[in-house]
């Protein structure tokens, strides 16, 4: 089999997956609410940073689906609850911990800034513990995939990494417009104490909607 046919997608094939991975993106979702609230409370760098934890986030579920482990989800009740609860309590922490900052700011405390690594992990987790985030590339990219155009776990691999790349370009353009939110902020603590309890409120109905996703 000719060797490029076994690592280039068609460019039929990267047509069509990069328009409905541009859709997908543009989507409002989980990520990109996550992204929107995260730049609006500690600025623009601050929603790329989380941007990119999702990313890394997301090249974790391109290797679940290219290697078959995804499935777990979709047929293991244990497993499936077991990741999702993990993803309800930690949004329900970042709702707790939005809602502390917000009544801070109501109060004119200062509030330590988070760094750059918990930013990072923020995005991580917030991937990682959607156990949806697996099945749907376990649904999506396959449908993509030509077996006649080589190996399909290589495939797989170019398929997942074009996501995360048009993902990062998404979410990154929708951090820097929500960052703008920020600057608007720094000089009325009151409103951005709102913003931060606004936040909170946001964590908790991200939280609920996961409860109640089914396989």
């Amino acid at each position: 089999m000719n060797l490029r046919k076994q690592i280039v997608l068609s460019y039929e094939t990267l047509l069509a997956f990069g328009m409905a991975s541009v859709l997908l993106s543009f989507a409002p979702g989980p990520d990109n609410i996550f992204v929107l609230m995260q730049s609006a409370m500690h600025g623009r760098k601050a929603g790329i940073i989380v941007t990119l934890g999702l990313c890394t986030g997301l090249i974790g579920h391109t290797l679940l689906v290219t290697l078959g482990l995804a499935a777990i989800f979709q047929v293991s009740v244990v497993a499936f609850t077991a990741l999702k609860v993990v993803g309800v309590c930690y949004l329900l922490y970042l709702a707790w911990q939005a809602f502390q900052a917000g009544r801070s700011h109501l109060d004119n405390k200062q509030l330590p800034k988070l760094s750059n690594t918990a930013l990072y992990k923020r995005g991580i987790l917030m991937s990682a513990t959607n156990p949806k985030l697996a099945i749907f590339f376990m649904a999506f990219l396959p449908q993509f995939a030509d077996p006649s155009q080589g190996a399909i776990s290589l495939q797989l691999l170019q398929l997942g990494g074009i996501f995360i790349v048009i993902g990062f370009l998404v979410m990154s353009f929708i951090a820097v417009l929500s960052g703008s939110i920020r600057v608007l902020l720094q000089n009325s603590p009151n409103l951005e104490g709102w913003i931060h309890k606004l936040a909170s409120v946001v964590f908790v109905g991200l939280a609920l909607k996961l409860v109640t996703t089914e396989r």
